[in-house]
């Protein structure tokens, strides 16, 4: 998960400017109007221009919410006290809400839109037939590095990080499943292990990684990396875009041997009031032109096929953030793993921030 985020005097400030979005971050403003649509999405997660454009010429209110983690939406979701009628959870959130019976099934009868989505983003693990999901975005986690002080060849792979001529220059994501995940592939495993030995084994081999590593942060690793005060950052591909609009020596990889595929995606919430409203919005999103503007917008990359024929080659062309099919052949996404597996691998990544 894994979101671009502003602060929310600015979100406030684009949506006073434009007029007719109402963004709120209380439950309690949103409204139950025949023309009215809730949204709850993550902050900063949709170009304004494109809702204004969408109220428009449908004659819908949008009422926009934000949340800042798929366990927050949850939470909310969960307590029923709002009715939206779109979220956007990520892939093993989709599988944890479908489980609970917190989601309306898809009826792709409605969304005709829905053929311009790539295949190869479709009818995955947490949500097979895409029952009850519609793809939003999806990106990897990867390596970011330094031109300045590291070269090319030295972070094709993970197993790079641990040389010893990194001592103390690496910044880790602070994320038990992403930084277990990336010992896990090392050792030929699943980033959905379950077996004890085996996430035992990927936290001694972090525990390995200490040396090198000279922070275990979040949102901090893009000021680390966009004022050079590291060389090599293990991070996700819409953050990597970020840092590397606003310094030129930063690069991304992700590694050919495998990595997370992280998808977020719109879902209709059993509460839902405004279903048709919900589907005109998702069938106006799955535009090309819509979907392309969005991307340019958000910087994460678009699902949507034919949107990328709207999209700069540059953008398209780039196999950072649109690795080719031998790349994404070997990504692995995330499943909702059992209550005492999450725990397990919190634990252990404690333990790994522990060590000396």
């Amino acid at each position: 998960m894994k979101k671009l985020m502003m602060v929310i005097a600015l979100v406030l400030f684009i949506c006073g400017a434009l007029g007719g979005i109402n963004y709120s971050m209380n439950a309690r403003t949103s409204t139950s109007g025949s023309k009215t649509l809730n949204i709850y999405n993550w902050g900063d997660y949709i170009d304004p221009a494109l809702i204004t454009k969408f109220e428009h010429e449908t004659g819908y209110h949008v009422v926009y919410e934000t949340f800042d983690s798929n366990e927050a939406m949850l939470t909310k979701i969960k307590q029923g006290g709002t009715s939206y009628d779109l979220t956007v959870p990520s892939d093993y959130t989709v599988q944890r809400m479908r489980r609970a019976n917190l989601l309306e099934k898809v009826d792709k009868s409605k969304l005709p839109a829905l053929k311009n989505i790539d295949s190869r983003f479709m009818n995955l693990s947490f949500d097979p037939h895409n029952s009850y999901s519609v793809p939003y975005f999806w990106g990897t986690l990867g390596i970011v590095y330094n031109d300045r002080y590291v070269k090319a060849e030295q972070v094709q792979h993970w197993d790079q990080l641990w040389n010893p001529a990194f001592k103390q220059q690496i910044i880790l994501t602070d994320s038990a499943r992403d930084m277990l995940g990336v010992a896990l592939i090392t050792q030929g495993k699943s980033v959905n292990a379950t077996n004890t030995n085996d996430l035992r084994a990927a936290n001694n081999k972090l525990k390995k990684l200490m040396p090198n590593t000279k922070a275990v942060v979040d949102d901090e690793i893009k000021m680390y990396m966009e004022q050079n005060e590291a060389a090599i950052a293990v991070t996700y591909s819409g953050e990597a875009a970020e840092m590397m609009g606003n310094n030129s020596h930063l690069h991304y990889v992700v590694p050919s041997e495998g990595s997370n595929m992280w998808f977020d995606n719109w879902v209709i919430p059993k509460t839902a009031k405004h279903k048709k409203a919900a589907y005109a919005f998702l069938n106006f999103m799955l535009q090309p032109k819509n979907a392309a503007k969005n991307a340019e917008y958000i910087g994460y990359a678009t699902p949507n096929k034919v949107a990328m024929k709207y999209l700069p080659n540059k953008v398209t062309s780039n196999a950072e953030f649109y690795p080719s099919d031998k790349v994404t052949k070997n990504l692995q996404v995330y499943k909702d793993l059992p209550l005492r597996v999450i725990g397990e691998y919190n634990d252990l990544f404690l333990e790994f921030k522990m060590t000396k």
